[in-house]
């Protein structure tokens, strides 16, 4: 499987997406107009190793509600991530059994190693 959980509306997500030039096999995924479901979420989590791996820690929302401040769980990531989308790092790029998670540098060219293979 080859896929992409990303927003549409993310100026990030969009240069990486162009950046990347994806073959036409990618499914993608904009998290805001279709929900990321529990199924989704669990094979992120299997490929990643944890739901925190996940998580992001730059969302807003992890700010206003004072999340760093809290000891948060792996139950906690995964109930935050299925309850509101901005708490997924994104972009989350899979291919076959490989995950990219994020916008760093590194993880952009580990995944377009993995494309050119």
């Amino acid at each position: 499987m080859k896929k992409v959980y990303y927003l549409k509306t993310c100026s990030t997500c969009i240069r990486i997406l162009k950046e990347l030039n994806l073959p036409s096999d990618f499914i993608l995924q904009d998290i805001k107009t279709e929900e990321i479901t529990v199924e989704q979420l669990e094979h992120m989590k299997n490929l990643s190793g944890s739901y925190e791996a996940l998580f992001s820690k730059r969302s807003k929302l992890y700010k206003e509600m004072d999340l760093k401040n809290q000891n948060l769980t792996e139950r906690d990531f995964k109930h935050y991530i299925l309850d509101h989308y901005t708490f997924l790092s994104r972009p989350v790029i899979i291919i076959n059994d490989a995950i990219f998670i994020g916008n760093s540098k590194k993880v952009i060219e580990a995944t377009k190693a993995c494309i050119n293979e």
